[in-house]
């Protein structure tokens, strides 16, 4: 193993889509996989999205949209993001997202509303020119306060009163499209839930998805410090007791987190906690006892949830998985079709 090995259940994800399709009906289900598909492989991700029945491909930039556009010719593919790259989205056949100023000619065009997120977007509806698609809104608290998500689904209602109905209405994201019926338009915009991870910071398990990334690495050494002896930088964690530790090679270089001192890892299936300073290339996992070096830790999957890190960080399971370097340099990406 190369430090660490990131693996990615291509199954697992072609089954969350479809659970998710079959809770949204005739609803088309388009896959967001913007920031290299949440750190999971954007190229075979949004081809097992597609797969599964996936009807669109979202990104954030003309870059990523091109970068995808190689490989999925004559897919539909959606930038979400502001872009001045209006020439290379219509040689590229990519529709573009427009949420204020002049709509573009030439390019499939999705008019975005602002309904309380308060970024991008038009406070009211512009006159609209042929070449416009879709219109759109993104909801702020679909996942913490479903009282204003519905609050500014009703002023997306009434700002899109009378508009053709050719026109494709979306403005749900994984949260709204599990707990909020009301918002599932024509289309949902689905990113978190496809990847089997919680937009609620909660199991994963009660809305019927799986995890779809997992990630491994090994015991480098391991030692004993006596009483009094400590590890790592800072000498933030000091043994009162002859204890054993194991070092292994991942540290916030590889996306496991400065912050994540005290969640936990599986040292050969048995959760054991992270002790010490997490420094740019490893971390320390105090033991129950000897084990021989090489002995396999899991990072995150095989039931140890990135929710649970996300929940020690005060931060989201997002941030996490987007922020895991899986570059030859530091890791294996080794991708299950299943």
């Amino acid at each position: 193993m190369t430090r660490s090995e990131v693996t990615i259940d291509l199954g697992a994800l072609r089954r969350n889509v479809e659970r998710l399709r079959r809770v949204l009906g005739e609803v088309e289900l388009w896959a967001v996989v913007k920031a290299d598909g949440y750190g999971h492989g954007a190229a075979d991700v949004a081809r097992a999205a597609v797969d599964a029945g996936a009807r669109a491909l979202c990104v954030a930039t003309v870059a990523e949209g091109l970068s995808l556009r190689r490989g999925l010719p004559g897919q539909r593919i959606i930038a979400l993001g502001p872009s001045e790259q209006v020439r290379e989205a219509r040689e590229a056949g990519l529709e573009l997202v427009v949420a204020g100023g002049a709509i573009p000619e030439d390019v499939p065009v999705h008019v975005k509303l602002d309904t309380g997120m308060g970024r991008y977007g038009f406070e009211r509806l512009p006159p609209l020119t042929a070449n416009v698609v879709g219109l759109m809104t993104h909801l702020a608290t679909a996942d913490t306060d479903p009282d204003f998500a519905e609050r500014q689904l009703e002023r997306f209602r009434e700002a899109t009163a009378g508009s053709d109905p050719a026109l494709t209405l979306h403005a749900a994201n994984s949260a709204a499209a599990l707990r909020l019926p009301s918002s599932r338009l024509d289309a949902i915009r689905c990113g978190i839930a496809i990847y089997g991870l919680s937009p609620f910071g909660t199991d994963p398990a009660a809305d019927g998805l799986e995890p779809v990334l997992r990630w491994r690495s090994e015991l480098a050494q391991v030692k004993q410090l006596e009483a009094g002896e400590s590890t790592g930088y800072g000498r933030s964690f000091v043994a009162d007791r002859p204890t054993w530790i194991g070092i292994v090679p991942v540290g916030y270089a590889d996306g496991f987190r400065r912050d994540l001192t005290g969640s936990e890892v599986l040292v050969d299936g048995e959760r054991r906690p992270v002790v010490g300073t997490i420094s740019m290339d490893s971390l320390a996992v105090a033991l129950a006892g000897p084990v021989e070096r090489g002995t396999p830790v899991t990072l995150i999957g095989d039931g140890l949830l990135a929710e649970e890190h996300a929940r020690r960080a005060g931060t989201i399971s997002y941030e996490l998985v987007a922020g895991i370097r899986t570059s030859p340099e530091r890791a294996e990406r080794l991708v299950v079709s299943g």
